[in-house]
């Protein structure tokens, strides 16, 4: 009798143990959205080599200034805002081909790809290592604008790739989808920081050129597979846009933003998104510093959040799937945040490094469930205008990571500072002072959180009505 093959076995298994197994429907099949997805991937490939790899060569082997760098990664905050018009562009844009999303996906990606390209040669001329002598300020403006490119690129880009894949997807694949893109955003991030570490590991400004530069090659290539062939041309619908009156931006953003708990919506998002994010500059550090831990066992860090993400991400997918409220879902991953922070907390004291990385865990399954929760309530808000909804969202969203992570490295800084010439009493000029302190604050955010959410979780499917008259001809949309 012949022995069962491990394939023959798989074959067996029922399809629905498989992740993301459902994910594929009539008008969005699974080789079409693995596709689509790529552009999330390009940027949690960014992202990597923005916040992880250029934060500690700009630091440590190109000695910039630790407050210049922070002052870099902080400038992609300042078009954040304007995701939402971005957005809302997208959803009423004209095209003779009947295009909403693609002309800004691939916009986005081209100013992208120009900043990532010129940012190794701006970073050379910053740290003072260019050929030619340039003044201070010249180096400084220079990588504030590749930086300053990187991020609206990268906030055009992903406002109308989100905005098409809720196009694309029907409403009973749509939380798979959201669940799908977020996992591939952490694949891309947890692969990138590999491939960094790995191709940096004998650094030298030659070397720094070919690695941003192949990342600029290689998001250029990725994002163009991901939009080809995905949005289908309709010129009908080009002939309804040129002859139909459409709204301005203010018109349209003040029936949004009068929509029944859109504010307290939106004010949710940030603050628990500011909850989620102010340890990302000092979680390392920490594990470093006062639990002693070595470089590549901090490194793991990474590994350990995103692998809480990845596991919150693929539950948010089932949940969401099976009927359960975002906002609800929401409130599970801000619930689940409060003893992660708390197991990081006690770590110290304990000196328990499995404790820590835990905790690290934690954070990275609450952070997944509240991300994705949002961002579904988002997709939901307006049928009408998917694109403006989204890009809302966004826009506070990213304006708040960025602010927290700022604000935590610089409070940890200066609580320190405090606590070290005594002014706390004796009893807290530990070292762990600075960094306990802005775990505290994180908790109490996340309890911020939980109370603005009561009012958002209803038990019907839609968290705010549709409104009766809607705010563009539908026959736009076809």
């Amino acid at each position: 009798m012949r022995a069962t093959t491990f394939t023959e076995y798989a074959k067996r298994l029922p399809l629905t143990w498989l992740p993301f197994a459902d994910v594929a429907s009539d008008n969005l099949p699974l080789p079409r959205l693995l596709r689509l997805s790529l552009f999330k991937l390009t940027m949690g490939i960014t992202t990597a080599l923005i916040i992880g790899t250029l934060n500690r060569v700009m630091i440590v082997e190109l000695s910039v200034h630790a407050w210049l760098v922070s002052l870099m990664l902080a400038l992609p905050l300042l078009v954040a805002p304007f995701r939402a018009v971005t957005g809302y562009q997208s959803d009423v844009h004209v095209s003779a081909f009947g295009w909403r999303r693609v002309p800004y996906m691939w916009g986005g990606t081209l100013i992208q790809f120009l900043g990532l390209a010129v940012m190794p040669f701006a970073l050379l001329v910053l740290s003072g290592q260019g050929q030619v002598p340039v003044p201070d300020w010249f180096g400084q403006a220079a990588a504030g604008m590749a930086f300053l490119m990187v991020g609206a690129g990268l906030q055009t880009s992903q406002t109308a790739g989100l905005a098409l894949a809720t196009d694309q997807a029907n409403d009973a694949t749509r939380p798979q989808v959201v669940a799908l893109l977020y996992t591939m955003l952490l694949v891309g991030a947890v692969s990138g920081s590999l491939v960094f570490s790995l191709l940096l590991s004998d650094f030298s400004p030659e070397r720094l050129v070919q690695v941003v530069q192949g990342t600029a090659m290689a998001v250029l290539i990725l994002n163009l597979v991901a939009l080809w062939k995905q949005e289908p041309r309709n010129p009908q619908r080009f002939a309804a846009l040129k002859t139909a009156k459409q709204p301005s931006f203010q018109e349209v953003w003040q029936k949004f933003i009068g929509l029944p708990q859109t504010r307290r919506f939106l004010w949710t998002t940030a603050i628990g998104t500011f909850a989620f994010n102010m340890q990302d500059i000092i979680l390392e550090p920490y594990g470093g510093e006062i639990l002693h831990l070595s470089v590549s066992a901090t490194s793991a860090l990474t590994a350990m959040l995103a692998g809480g993400g990845l596991v919150g991400f693929y539950a948010s997918g089932r949940w969401l799937a099976k009927g359960i409220d975002p906002m609800r879902l929401a409130a599970y991953g801000a619930l689940t945040g409060l003893p992660a922070f708390s197991a990081v907390i006690f770590s110290a004291p304990l000196d328990a490094g499995w404790l820590f990385r835990l905790g690290a865990l934690g954070i990275g399954f609450g952070g997944g469930l509240f991300a994705v929760g949002t961002l579904f309530t988002a997709m939901r808000m307006e049928a009408n205008f998917v694109g403006l909804a989204i890009g809302a969202w966004g826009a506070v969203q990213s304006a708040a990571a960025g602010a927290s992570m700022f604000i935590g490295g610089a409070l940890r800084d200066l609580t320190t500072s405090i606590a070290s010439q005594g002014l706390l009493g004796s009893a807290m000029t530990d070292p762990s002072v600075g960094y306990s302190f802005v775990y505290h604050i994180e908790m109490a955010l996340l309890f911020v959180t939980l109370i603005a959410i009561g009012p958002l979780v209803k038990r019907h499917p839609h968290l705010w009505p549709v409104a009766a008259q809607p705010l563009i001809s539908t026959k736009c949309h076809n």
